[in-house]
């Protein structure tokens, strides 16, 4: 194959201001998808890199091949049986293939497959020019971005994220000529829009960061950009006498807000200091996307770091501008935090009947009843305080309808704890009403309190019973309710927090009381059971490096405590260490065939005075000494234990299965060594269905 020549190729659409917190995204899949249809069109590179600021998507690849690598074909003729007459001479369809490969008949190769001989011509077909793909690359990249929401403009059929002004599209020092989005691309892009407005010429790939960065007054990598502005607001903090409050999602809104980020420090009236420390972050960081800033204990304190997009000649005048803002946001919050305490919790729960909560699914209301009926099962399952669990739940809901949640919905149940505690509730009341939406994301804090545990997994088992009988499942990448982020939170809390909780009854609980029931209960609970056990797997193969096996030989035995069922994984994860592990899987598997195909029978118990070989009656009276021996360990969850007791007898199993004959031509013979064999796998499906292992 010919040799091929490489050099960077970029890439960059400019566009109208694109939506901040899907920039990164954005960015991520614009360079995945061109590395995906790069390697598609046979078109080899190095290094590929997404860069992204609030006017443009770039891609650079480092050392594109100019040309697609060439191709081996191999074209398949008619069958060898017509293509020769009983002389040996080619037939009319053996030449007119011959004809379309270009070579003679005697040149042609066969192929063998199992439908018989053909006649076949291998070719070589040329790779074409990069420049001729890399327009259509680009355009089916940009198709398949994540973007829910495209829009048009102008006159133009085309549609995207943004309105777009401008392409460059660079393959080495020459244009890869061609449109995309209906614009042509080219070799000129655009700096800051107020600080560098004009054009900027870029040469070659590799002057796209640098000419932005000292000509226009960008930082196009989104990364660097990020790092810049963490750094920098830190030391700003740090002169403000503190250190900036801001999480990832904050540090990422701003990356995608700026081009050329510069901190500014400013201060705001210290008596809005009274306020919860909830509020103040919500208003400064929601609103104005401010970082606030905390002196070494942790207390704020009455100054904020904003981020501007430009380097101003009078920053006072930009400092003045975004403390002037902020007064009357904190102001409007120091409002709802006096009038939502006017009115006591419990005085709002009627009105949450008028709330709907989802189409078919009754009120807030409903739902409050819901919850706490489920709430109060599991105490009782528990042994904790039913009266607690169930205050907390009815009232649970009641800071939806305050003004504060109203302008900052993110603080719902935070403002919960604070109104029930000025509305006189039990502390232990208003923390759960505050811990019930935990874990709000994957890696978020759990229930410290275990009427906040209950809580909140009651909340979210309603959701999924709801949303399951309302036919709106999950399905692919489709999660429009949260329904796995919300299955992973009450594995994540029964799990980590060990309550022991029947989850089989509670899941026929939750199902039962929800309006539309289109479903058997026993059914659909049985399918959430599924759903919730799916994330487990999940989380359980991907964080804790789980063999997949392990997992679903305790999922056969279907526990319904999940704590129980982790006690399982772990010790049959452990038995799968063991020496005679492969064995014993091996054996359960043998059993599990022989008994299937002798029809799975309820057996009855075995006659020891049928018994006729040693190597039987040594099998059985290990199973009844197993028996004896592993009950208690099953009582006390030791599986680990009761496996290890179990691997004992991989030496009289194996014996068994040499020397006895397991379908013996005596049917009553026969039925007694198969009930012995089940008694065994009995012993092991007690705790998991050890078959499912590998023995390889």
């Amino acid at each position: 194959m010919a040799h091929r020549e490489a050099a960077d190729f970029l890439v960059e659409i400019g566009t109208e201001e694109l939506p901040p917190k899907a920039l990164q995204d954005l960015m991520l899949a614009f360079a995945r998808n061109v590395g995906e249809a790069l390697e598609q069109e046979r078109l080899p590179w190095t290094a590929i890199s997404g860069y992204a600021s609030p006017r443009r998507l770039a891609v650079l690849v480092t050392k594109l091949a100019t040309a697609q690598t060439d191709r081996e074909l191999e074209l398949r003729g008619p069958p060898v049986s017509v293509s020769f007459d009983a002389a040996g001479v080619p037939t009319p369809a053996a030449r007119a293939f011959a004809e379309k490969c270009g070579v003679a008949v005697d040149a042609l190769g066969r192929t063998k497959t199992a439908k018989g001989e053909w006649l076949s011509c291998r070719t070589v077909e040329a790779g074409q020019d990069a420049a001729r793909l890399l327009p259509e690359i680009v355009a089916g990249a940009l198709d398949k971005l994540p973007a829910s929401r495209r829009m048009r403009w102008a006159d133009l059929d085309y549609e995207f994220v943004r309105p777009v002004h401008w392409v460059v599209m660079l393959h080495g020092q020459s244009v890869a000529e061609g449109t995309v989005l209906g614009i042509e691309a080219g070799r000129v892009t655009r700096g800051h829009r107020f600080l560098a407005p004009g054009e900027i010429v870029i040469n070659e790939p590799a002057d796209y960061l640098p000419a932005l960065e000292n000509q226009g007054f960008v930082l196009a990598d989104y990364a660097e950009r990020r790092q810049r502005i963490v750094e920098s607001v830190a030391r700003a903090a740090a002169d403000a006498g503190g250190a900036a409050v801001g999480d990832d999602a904050l540090y990422d809104e701003v990356t995608a807000l700026t081009e050329w980020p510069v901190p500014l420090t400013g201060r705001f009236d210290a008596s809005f200091l009274a306020l919860p420390r909830e509020v103040v972050i919500a208003t400064l960081t929601s609103h104005q996307r401010y970082f606030p800033i905390e002196d070494s204990s942790g207390e704020l304190l009455p100054r904020f770091v904003t981020v501007a997009n430009l380097q101003s000649t009078d920053p006072d005048k930009v400092r003045d501008g975004n403390e002037r803002v902020i007064r009357p946001r904190l102001a409007d919050a120091a409002f709802f935090w006096q009038q939502d305490r006017k009115t006591a919790l419990e005085a709002r729960r009627g009105a949450l009947t008028e709330v709907v909560y989802q189409k078919d699914l009754g009120s807030i209301g409903d739902r409050s009843e819901r919850i706490a009926r489920l709430a109060i099962a599991m105490a009782h399952q528990l042994g904790a305080d039913a009266g607690v669990v169930e205050r907390a739940a009815l009232l649970a809901k009641c800071d939806l309808l305050t003004g504060m949640v109203g302008e900052f919905p993110e603080l719902q149940g935070v403002m919960g704890r604070y109104y029930a505690l000025a509305s006189g509730e039990p502390e232990a009341v208003a923390v759960a009403i505050a811990e019930q939406y935990l874990p709000r994301f994957a890696a978020d804090a759990l229930p410290d309190t275990v009427a906040g545990q209950i809580l909140a997994v009651a909340d979210k088992l309603d959701m999924l019973a709801g949303i399951f009988a309302l036919g709106k499942k999950p399905s692919g990448n489709r999660d429009p309710f949260g329904l796995r982020r919300a299955a992973l939170g009450i594995v994540r809390i029964v799990v980590e927090k060990r309550l022991d909780l029947d989850l089989a009854t509670l899941l026929d609980t939750a199902y039962e009381h929800q309006p539309p029931r289109p479903a058997d209960d026993a059914a659909m609970a049985n399918e959430i059971y599924d759903f919730i056990l799916e994330r487990m797997r999940a989380q359980y193969i991907e964080q804790r490096k789980l063999a997949p096996e392990v997992f679903e030989a305790v999922r056969a035995r279907r526990p319904a405590s999940l704590t129980d069922f982790d006690a399982r994984v772990t010790a049959v994860a452990a038995f799968l260490e063991l020496e005679s592990a492969a064995s014993l899987a091996a054996a359960n598997k043998r059993i599990a065939n022989i008994l299937r195909q002798a029809g799975d029978e309820d057996y009855e118990p075995v006659d020891a005075g049928m018994l006729q070989d040693d190597a039987e009656k040594d099998l059985y009276r290990a199973v009844r000494a197993a028996q004896q021996s592993i009950a208690p360990l099953l009582e006390k969850r030791a599986y680990a234990k009761a496996l290890a007791a179990l691997a004992q007898l991989r030496q009289t199993v194996d014996t068994f299965f040499d020397q006895v004959l397991v379908m013996a031509d005596d049917e009553a013979v026969k039925q007694n060594r198969l009930a012995l064999l089940a008694e065994l796998r009995a012993l092991f499906l007690d705790i998991a269905d050890i078959s499912r292992l590998s023995t390889g």
